[in-house]
């Protein structure tokens, strides 16, 4: 392999939010103005990585109208547009939500005589059947969208959506590519709007993650969790979890592959986590509580599968990797996995692998982020 850089990141309650440490200078230019783009966001660096075309996020506008903001509860959007306490009351809420249906207990109804409309421009398993059945759980009807269905932004516009839907249903859910269309869900919708994926984030995802670690290592505060592979809309929730509960945080890639430099910018500048950004996953796994992978090429991305197979030598998460991680650390991963890609089919059928209670998390957590923005 080439040689490789490691960039730290760390601020102390010594330094000033604007103060960077950065270790190893070879490459540390060409990662920091190493940006993906998406849509309706301005762009740090001029510079632009070879991968599906996207837009990066420097800044989340409000749900507004015209200027006038939307009355009423918060859509999820952004892992960051919340404060730590109101992350981890959310948290809580899934564990006792998840407590009552895992008991049997069927009386708690908070949406019974509440629609839900899930809009899907990208299929899922996952985020289907965990937002349907974890809506019905609790009282509730869930209404699919599929992709022939809409065609949000060619047979009708968002904005036309938002405004019809909002008025059939009490919130709405979105799984789509382009970041700007939930963005302007968000907007123009009158009801709560929560963020099911797009191209640059998932923090649905990336709070049942929290809710798995919390269940399985006792805390996310202060523990390390090192993400090997594309640094993606995963990692970009990830970093926004970084900007708002304090843990450890590395992501390790190949040269070209990093995070988005905005993002990872916008999480140093928060001052709250200790975050490294790296291309030797062999170097920072050490120590880890949790490692975490996810496929190599997403959805929209399989016509470089063959290409990035061979860029991503070398970050594979198989049982050498988790060897160097120690006796303590879990596997993560979001799924779907391609065995033997990412992650070893030993690896993901290990003792210490979370993925499948991670994946029932999906439902819990999204149960809370509901109850939240619906404010029940």
């Amino acid at each position: 392999m080439a040689a490789t850089a490691t960039i730290s990141y760390h601020f102390s309650s010594m330094s000033s939010p604007d103060t960077v440490s950065l270790s190893s200078a070879s490459s540390i230019s060409r990662s920091l103005h190493t940006v993906r783009r998406f849509p309706g966001v301005s762009i740090f660096s001029p510079a632009i990585r070879r991968r599906i075309s996207c837009q990066t996020v420097s800044s989340y506008p409000s749900s507004s109208v015209n200027g006038k903001a939307k009355a009423g509860p918060k859509d999820f959007l952004h892992i960051d547009d919340f404060d730590k306490d109101t992350i981890l009351s959310i948290l809580d809420r899934a564990k006792e939500v998840k407590a009552q249906i895992k008991s049997g207990d069927r009386t708690y109804l908070p949406f019974k005589g509440k629609t839900m409309a899930m809009i899907f421009a990208k299929p899922s398993m996952r985020t289907r059947v965990s937002f349907e059945t974890g809506f019905h759980l609790l009282g509730g009807h869930a209404i699919y969208l599929g992709p022939d269905d809409i065609q949000m932004g060619k047979r009708e516009e968002t904005r036309d959506v938002a405004r019809v839907l909002s008025r059939y249903n009490d919130i709405i859910m979105a799984r789509v590519f382009a970041h700007q269309d939930i963005l302007d869900l968000a907007k123009y919708a009158s009801v709560p709007v929560i963020n099911g994926l797009t191209d640059y984030n998932h923090p649905c995802q990336i709070m049942a993650d929290a809710l798995t670690i919390i269940e399985h290592v006792g805390q996310l505060e202060g523990k390390k969790v090192v993400y090997v592979g594309d640094g993606n809309n995963i990692v970009h929730s990830w970093l926004l979890l970084a900007s708002v509960v304090p843990f450890h945080f590395v992501c390790a890639s190949p040269t070209g592959y990093e995070p988005d430099a905005r993002t990872t910018k916008r999480a140093l500048r928060a001052g709250v986590s200790k975050i490294e950004i790296t291309n030797n996953p062999k170097e920072v796994v050490k120590g880890a509580d949790v490692v975490y992978s996810d496929v190599w090429a997403s959805m929209g991305q399989k016509e470089e599968a063959e290409y990035r197979r061979q860029v991503f030598q070398g970050f594979q998460v198989n049982e050498e990797l988790m060897e160097l991680a120690g006796p303590n650390a879990f596997f993560m991963h979001c799924l779907p996995a391609e065995r033997g890609v990412e992650v070893t089919n030993g690896v993901i059928e290990a003792p210490n692998s979370i993925v499948f209670p991670q994946a029932e998390n999906r439902m819990h957590a999204q149960n809370a982020i509901m109850l939240h923005v619906l404010g029940l």
